[in-house]
């Protein structure tokens, strides 16, 4: 499981999530930074400099594929399934030799409850995942995170250590 490819270093060139206007030297910038944006993003903002890239899954076909890996860890709160993303095609940007950024998918069955249920338990899935996956998921990889019943009542930090977890145990963490 431990087999991944690391995260691309933080050098590393922009991913389609980042704006070059977010570039002081870019010429689309809007211009100098003003004194308290040049002291830089505080620890935990999410213009973190060492975050990736956090795209979303919505296709079934990917959600087939990472689910055929067989790559997945289950936790109180929530299942973690993991793969590392195909290669792109030749033909898309061939000038851009990009690294792929994180992609995530939620998905809750019958089995969580009813529909208003089923969505509760995906916005607290997405909040858990906005607060780790972005900085400390291993980029390159394709993660679809599965609600349970316990993730409605369970307490939100307990939920995010289930992903923190989660992540250490299928060795995805940077």
């Amino acid at each position: 499981m431990g087999s991944c490819p690391s995260a691309p270093p933080e050098n590393a060139p922009r991913r389609d999530g980042e704006s070059q206007q977010d570039d002081p030297g870019h010429p689309l910038s809007p211009g100098p930074l003003s004194v308290t944006e040049s002291q830089g993003p505080s620890p935990g903002s999410r213009k973190d400099r060492s975050a990736l890239a956090v795209g979303r899954l919505k296709q079934r076909a990917d959600f087939l594929r990472v689910a055929g890996k067989r790559c997945k860890w289950a936790a109180p709160g929530l299942v973690l399934q993991a793969a590392v993303q195909p290669a792109p095609r030749a033909g898309r940007h061939p000038a851009l030799p990009l690294p792929p950024p994180i992609r995530v998918g939620f998905t809750t069955s019958k089995k969580v409850g009813n529909a208003v249920e089923r969505n509760r338990a995906r916005r607290r899935l997405r909040a858990a995942v906005d607060l780790v996956i972005a900085t400390e998921a291993k980029g390159g990889h394709d993660y679809v995170v599965i609600g349970r019943a316990a993730t409605l009542g369970r307490p939100f930090d307990l939920l995010v250590a289930d992903l923190r977890a989660a992540l250490k145990r299928l060795g995805m963490r940077r």
